[in-house]
């Protein structure tokens, strides 16, 4: 047994809590350390491999602001995004392999994770078209190459250990496949004698069988007797008997099944069962004969990580050991209560559930995450893992892993990736990633730099420091723009025309990365998950602690704590357990079942100073079944004694109570005058400041008071796109004024901070300071453009309007070239500047027909992307609000040419085509894809739209 078995065991047999809670803290020190625990069942092969060589490479951290800013203007790769690289097919050439991976590394990303997912296309030898199947020697010597070239040009690789997703494929047979409880009920007519037993196939066995009065459709599950053998005395092939009753009865048998889920949006020779996750032979299985192939293809470059995808196993609730693994760590026989916990009726049936539940939590920790990291670490890489969904993985499964990632941008609702941002903060695990732009602004191609932006704040907001974009589609040679999509995602690479903006949004989100990989969080408020009352819940087929919690952890609750001035991070029981409690106020939403150690760690954390505010009431009841109703007058008395223990106690009645409690309570990091809910803050603790990240996540502009928690003696504003630092007044308070989305660093340090260099080294000299009055307008260039396209001649334009609208360039993707003269009497003085405004784009007020994902609520003046050349030089892009760029030390006396390359969409282009029949590729792979949202391509407006205009200011 490992001592992770051994631990949890011991927890469920009332091991005092002093063992316990050493025993969880001793491993999370071991993760801190140096990584994830190496399991017993790995061997000691495995586990002296992983002791004795891999470190993995540390990213860029420190907790002095000096060391910060020296790197601001150029922070180090590490913190770039980087893509999801779709294969599909996989159908790959070198040489186009290579070209996009230089694409990537020109547009700002820092690496890739590999995907190879279904066909595209069928096999066309006339155009290279050929699908390989997957793990096939074609599709490993490409996975080499690409490995080899990535190195050279100093690029991250990631390696999905599938294809598709979850893990499974045709080495799995249906004996290791995902697994669930089937309940198959047999009506027993007046006076027979006999019935039929229910089938039994292949990848099936009987668990159990029970008799009782009623019929297959309705029966009391509490009143059923179990019968000796789980079947019965045959009466005959396929029959069971028992004695004759004058009451109609049912046989109710309890049969362990398969899901039969197979791989989603699976390779070429990739289709299969999802594998079950919960049974470690299943797991070791696939790592041998998929990820050792795999890995042997990167050589003596392993990949940076391997990665697994959300959980998303559908229907699974069961594993073949199940009953005996059920009895080792609850301490009693299952068996004769699946009708309770498959039923859900009696009084028990909750407490059941829990310990079902529980228990899944338990296996999938054990024998999919803990041998994943296990393997990784051995071959001298990562894992990186969406550590949420099916089976139900808990916040704290997260510190299994060494890189934890989310997916979804909910910042102000129950959310996935807070689940990976809050376990990174709580267990050393600098670097939390999240899978970003999944479904951005469907259909594919209408994405918009913005929206990226309007997304990547959101996940920045939660504490996220790495980005996965999601992703990039491999596009053959000689395909017809612009190229492949994926099915669910938007597309960023270089045939989105406005891919010449794509370096400076990569900038922006490496920078806000680097920034936020600092120091540690400071988030001072705590949210109980409340994981037992969940399982108690959880039905049969859907066993997720994820999908459910919302519930518990709703949006009202999460409003009224981020409206209070605060930002949060999730706890459970588990780091309760191991780490005690280390923000100053803990929420507990509705919280009834707990078990009496956390409360005596809860009754120290009061003692020691911590605030708690509980919602609808204290715990009250044992977390299972097992003794309890001598556990319940544990926690009952518990209890009592916590919330007796005077205002550092509060108890709510509501959700909506919450806000006003925890300003009682604490106040508010970051509290506004007004606009409170529409600004997001994330801040970072140093030795020696505070970093805030600040974010108006609305489509108007704000404009506000604003006071901070906390104090230091100087303040200075970074800039999140170039790295300018400007001095800053905070003290009392201090004016904010946000443009629609827009973002800022504020920087607090203990000592004075020196005015730093852009990037590029453009010194934020006279034009970096801020605004002395309202700027006057030095010219309106709103009229009398020349419009250029490629190929074209330039052509007159007296009045700014989109490109769209004139027949001949109502389908065009690509860049528009604008020029104009302007004369100017005389070079920008000093003490001003000079700002080229493209207006203030228009916020909507409704939500656009958008079936999935996010959008931005703004229409851009700017038709979405422009990079800016005065006088032939570049003066910088302009991509997101506010839509205005610093031009000063570009412009002089006389005439100035002013050159404006405006880029649209790639949907423009594609909505003049038709769209792919996909009715042969399906007849041959069976239908892997269905692209979304198909019926909402059509022309966006496209150029600048004005009013454009040069203004003059007069600066502090």
């Amino acid at each position: 047994m490992s001592k992770r078995t051994m631990r949890r065991t011991a927890a469920t047999r009332n091991i005092p809590s002093t063992w316990l809670a050493a025993a969880v803290a001793a491993a999370v020190a071991a993760m801190a350390a140096g990584g994830a625990l190496a399991s017993a069942g790995a061997g000691a092969a495995g586990a002296a491999a992983a002791a004795t060589a891999f470190v993995p490479p540390a990213p860029v951290r420190s907790d002095r602001l000096a060391d910060v800013a020296a790197r601001l203007a150029v922070p180090p790769d590490d913190a770039k995004a980087m893509v999801r690289w779709w294969w599909f097919g996989p159908n790959v050439v070198k040489s186009q392999l290579e070209r996009e991976m230089q694409a990537m590394k020109a547009g700002g990303f820092g690496g890739f994770e590999i995907q190879p997912v279904y066909p595209m296309e069928l096999d066309d030898p006339a155009r290279g078209i050929r699908n390989v199947p997957y793990l096939s020697p074609e599709f490993l010597d490409a996975v080499s190459f690409v490995n080899t070239k990535a190195h050279e040009q100093k690029l991250r690789v990631d390696m999905t250990l599938a294809s598709g997703w979850p893990y499974g494929g045709p080495n799995v047979p249906v004996t290791e496949a995902a697994s669930r409880m089937r309940v198959a009920a047999v009506a027993i007519p007046p006076n027979a004698e006999s019935w039929p037993l229910p089938s039994v196939m292949s990848g099936e066995k009987l668990v159990a069988a029970f008799i009782g009065e009623g019929s297959e459709k309705q029966y009391d599950a509490t009143r059923l007797r179990l019968i000796d053998g789980a079947g019965a005395k045959p009466a005959g092939t396929g029959r069971a008997a028992a004695a004759p009753s004058a009451q109609a009865r049912v046989a109710v048998y309890y049969i362990a099944t398969r899901t039969g889920q197979q791989v989603k949006r699976a390779a070429l020779g990739a289709e299969g069962f999802v594998l079950d996750h919960l049974s470690r032979t299943a797991i070791d299985h696939h790592l041998n004969t998929v990820a050792e192939p795999l890995l042997k293809a990167f050589g003596d470059k392993p990949p940076y990580a391997v990665f697994s995808d959300s959980l998303e196993v559908y229907g699974t609730d069961w594993t073949d050991d199940f009953l005996a693994e059920f009895q080792r760590r609850r301490g009693y026989d299952l068996k004769p209560l699946l009708p309770a916990v498959y039923s859900g009726q009696g009084p028990d049936a909750a407490a059941l559930r829990r310990d079902w539940g529980l228990t899944q939590t338990e296996l999938v920790n054990e024998r999919y995450l803990t041998p994943l990291n296990d393997w990784a670490t051995a071959h001298r890489t990562q894992f990186r893992s969406q550590t949420y969904g099916e089976p139900a993985v808990s916040m704290s499964s997260n510190r299994l892993v060494a890189l934890p990632e989310g997916e979804g941008p909910q910042f102000r609702s129950f959310s996935f990736t807070r689940l990976a941002t809050s376990a990174g903060h709580l267990y050393n695990r600098p670097v939390v990633s999240a899978e970003t732009w999944t479904w951005l602004n469907s259909p594919a191609f209408s994405a918009t730099p913005l929206d990226m932006k309007v997304e990547a704040d959101r996940m920045l907001l939660q504490g996220v420091n790495q980005f996965v974009g999601h992703g990039w589609p491999y596009t053959p040679p000689g395909a017809q723009e612009p190229g492949y999509s994926f099915y669910a995602a938007a597309v960023f690479n270089d045939h989105q025309p406005w891919w010449n903006v794509m370096p400076d949004v990569n900038a922006y989100l490496q920078r806000t990365s680097y920034l936020l990989r600092q120091g540690q969080s400071a988030n001072q408020v705590a949210v109980l998950l409340p994981n037992d009352d969940v399982y108690a819940a959880l039905t049969p087929g859907k066993v997720s602690l994820s999908a459910e919690m919302h519930k518990h952890v709703t949006p009202q609750l999460t409003e009224q704590i981020l409206d209070a001035g605060h930002n949060l991070d999730y706890v459970d029981a588990e780091s309760i357990l191991a780490l005690g409690v280390k923000h100053p106020v803990l929420v507990m939403p509705h919280v009834k079942r707990l078990a009496p150690e956390v409360l005596a760690k809860l009754q120290a954390y009061v003692r020691g100073g911590g605030k708690i505010i509980a919602v609808g009431g204290a715990p009250s009841l044992a977390p299972g079944y097992a003794d309890a109703a001598r556990i319940s007058g544990q926690v009952a008395a518990a209890s009592k004694a916590l919330f007796a223990s005077g205002a550092h106690v509060q108890v709510v009645a509501d959700d909506a109570a919450v806000g006003a409690a925890l300003k009682k309570a604490l106040p508010g990091d970051l509290r506004l005058a007004s606009n409170q809910s529409d600004v997001g803050f994330i801040r970072r603790k140093l030795a020696d400041g505070d970093i805030y990240f600040i974010a108006n996540t609305s489509n108007r502009e704000v404009r506000t008071t604003a006071t901070l928690g906390a104090t230091r003696r100087s303040a200075a504003w970074w800039n999140p796109q170039d790295g300018k630092a400007t001095p800053a007044s905070v003290k009392p308070d201090f004016s904010l004024t946000l443009a629609p989305y827009e973002s800022r660093v504020l920087v607090l340090s203990d000592s004075p901070q020196a005015a730093m260099p852009a990037a590029g080294g453009v010194a934020a000299s006279a034009s970096a300071g801020s605004a002395a009055g309202a700027p006057s307008v030095l010219a309106d260039l709103s009229r009398d453009w020349q419009l250029a396209f490629a190929g074209a001649q330039p052509q007159a334009m007296p009045e700014l309007r989109s490109w769209t609208d004139a027949p001949a360039t109502r389908f065009y993707s690509g860049l528009g070239v604008y020029t104009k003269d302007v004369n100017l009497p005389a070079a920008p003085q000093a003490g001003s500047r000079v700002m080229l405004d493209f207006g203030p784009g228009k916020p909507l007020d409704s939500t656009p027909k958008v079936p999935a994902g996010m959008r931005a609520m703004l229409e851009s003046p700017v038709r979405e992307a422009a990079v800016v050349y005065i006088n032939g030089q570049r003066a910088g892009s302009v991509w997101k609000p506010p839509y205005q760029l610093d031009v000063t030390p570009w412009l002089k006396a006389g005439s100035n040419r002013i050159e404006v390359q405006v880029a649209n969409l790639a949907l423009n282009g594609l909505a003049g085509q038709e769209r792919p029949d996909y009715r042969l590729l399906s007849a041959r792979y069976g239908q892997r894809f269905v692209p979304q949202d198909t019926h909402l391509i059509e022309p966006k407006p496209s150029g600048m739209l004005g009013p454009v205009r040069l203004l003059s200011e007069q600066i502090k």
